[in-house]
C-alpha cells in the first residue's frame, strides 16, 4: 500500500492506494463507524462497487445504509443536494459521524458539500471510483454543486477525513472515461513536472490498457502533487492553489456550451482546455509554439481532444466568453487565467483581457 498524507495540521488526511483495497476497506472503515450504521451515498453505475463495500462492512460488523443517485453531471444539482441532506437527517445522521462518498467527482463533490452543512459539519470518507476522482478532485476538499449559472458555483471547502484509492475498480469503466481522467493526470506534469510529462508521454498507452503498476504510479504521483500544493494554499488564497486550474477556465466553458452533459467529460473539457492554455501562451510569446504543438500532439494521441473542433464545440467566441464571466474566479471584473512559459512551468496570470481571449478564440477552427 502508498499512503500519501494531506498535511493540514490537526486536520490532516491520509490516502491509501493499493490494488484491492475495496474489498478491505472495513479495515479502515470500521473504526470510524463508533459501532452506529454508516451511510453510503453512491449512484446506479456503481452498484457492483457499493455490494462489495457492503459486503466488507458488514463481515466487520458494521451495519451500512446505501443512498443511490442517477449518474451524470447533472446529479450536482440543488434538488440531489437537498435530497441527500434530507435523507441523511433521516437516518440520525451525527455531526462525528462519516459519510462515505463510493463513486466518481460527482458524488464526491455533491456528498463533501452535504457534509458541510448537515448539522453545521459532519464527517465524510472519499472512496473514488474512477481515474478522474482518484487523481483530482477527492483530494483537497473542493465540494459543490452546479447551476445554471455554471459549473461548481455553490460550494465549500471541507476536507475528508480519508481517502481510499483502489485502482483495480477502474477496470469497469468505459475507455472513454478512464481517458478522460488521464487528462487530470497529464495536468500535473503540465503544471511544475516536466519529467512527469514525459513519464506520461512514454507509458500512457499502459496506462490507459490497464497496467497495473503505472496506475498506480500515475495515481499517487498525481495525489502527492495534489496534497503538496493544498497544504500550502488550502483555501486558493495565495495562487499557488490556482495551479491546478490549468485547462479549468477553457474547459468549464466548453462544458457549459455542451451543457454540462455526457457530450463533453469534464476531463475532456480540461484537455481541450489544456491545449487552448498553451496555445494561447504560444500566440502571447510566453512558450514555443512546439510546446503547444507538442502538448496538443499528446492529447491526440491518446484519443483526448485538443480544442474547440474535436470538443465538439462550434459556438461562437463570445458566446464562450460570456460562460467564462460566471467563474468562481472572476474578482473585479479580471478573470485570472493559466498559462505557460513552457510544458512544466505554468503560472497565474491576472492581466488577460477577455476581449484578446475572444480574438483568439475566433482563431480556433470549428
Amino acid at each position: 500500500m502508498k499512503t500519501v498524507t494531506v498535511s493540514l495540521g490537526d486536520r490532516s488526511y491520509p490516502i491509501h492506494i493499493e490494488a484491492g483495497l475495496l474489498p478491505r476497506a472495513a479495515e479502515h472503515l470500521a473504526s470510524l463507524s463508533r459501532g452506529r450504521r454508516m451511510a453510503i451515498v453512491t449512484d446506479e453505475n456503481v452498484r457492483p462497487h457499493l455490494a462489495v463495500l457492503q459486503a466488507s462492512l458488514e463481515a466487520a460488523g458494521v451495519a451500512s445504509e446505501a443512498i443511490i443517485l442517477p449518474p451524470g453531471e447533472k446529479t450536482k444539482s440543488w434538488a440531489m443536494l437537498s435530497q441527500v441532506c434530507d435523507r441523511l437527517l433521516e437516518l440520525g445522521i451525527e455531526r462525528s459521524d462519516h459519510v462515505i462518498a463510493l463513486g466518481g467527482g460527482v458524488i464526491g463533490d455533491l456528498v463533501g458539500f452535504a457534509c458541510s452543512i448537515v448539522k453545521r459539519g459532519c464527517r465524510f470518507v472519499q472512496i473514488p471510483t474512477t481515474l478522474l476522482s482518484q487523481v483530482d478532485s477527492s483530494v483537497g476538499g473542493k465540494t459543490a454543486i452546479n447551476t445554471s449559472a455554471g459549473k461548481n458555483l455553490i460550494g465549500a471547502f471541507h476536507q475528508p477525513a480519508m481517502v481510499l484509492i483502489d485502482p483495480d475498480v477502474l477496470d469497469t469503466l468505459p475507455a472513454r472515461q478512464v481517458r478522460a481522467g488521464y487528462a487530470e493526470v497529464v495536468k500535473y506534469g503540465l503544471i511544475d513536472d516536466f519529467a512527469f510529462f514525459e513519464w506520461c508521454e512514454a507509458n500512457a498507452p499502459a496506462l490507459l490498457a490497464g497496467d497495473a503498476d503505472a496506475r498506480v504510479y500515475a495515481i499517487a504521483h498525481s495525489v502527492a502533487a495534489k496534497a503538496r500544493i493544498v497544504a500550502a494554499d488550502e483555501h486558493e488564497t495565495n495562487g499557488i492553489r490556482a495551479l491546478l486550474n490549468l485547462g479549468h477556465t477553457f474547459g468549464h466553458a466548453l462544458e457549459a456550451e455542451a451543457g454540462f452533459s455526457d457530450r463533453l467529460l469534464h476531463g475532456e473539457g480540461v484537455a481541450a482546455g489544456c491545449a487552448l492554455a498553451f496555445r494561447y501562451s504560444a500566440r502571447q510569446g510566453l512558450c514555443e509554439r512546439q510546446d503547444a504543438e507538442r502538448v496538443a500532439a499528446h492529447l491526440r494521441a491518446i484519443g483526448l481532444p485538443d480544442g474547440l473542433a474535436a470538443a465538439g464545440i462550434d459556438a461562437p467566441s463570445a458566446t464562450l466568453v460570456e460562460h467564462m464571466k460566471h467563474d468562481k474566479k472572476m474578482a473585479a471584473g479580471t478573470l485570472p487565467f493559466l498559462l505557460a512559459r513552457g510544458i512544466g512551468q505554468t503560472y497565474l496570470d491576472k492581466t488577460v483581457d477577455l476581449a484578446d481571449i475572444a480574438a483568439f478564440l475566433d482563431t480556433e477552427p470549428r
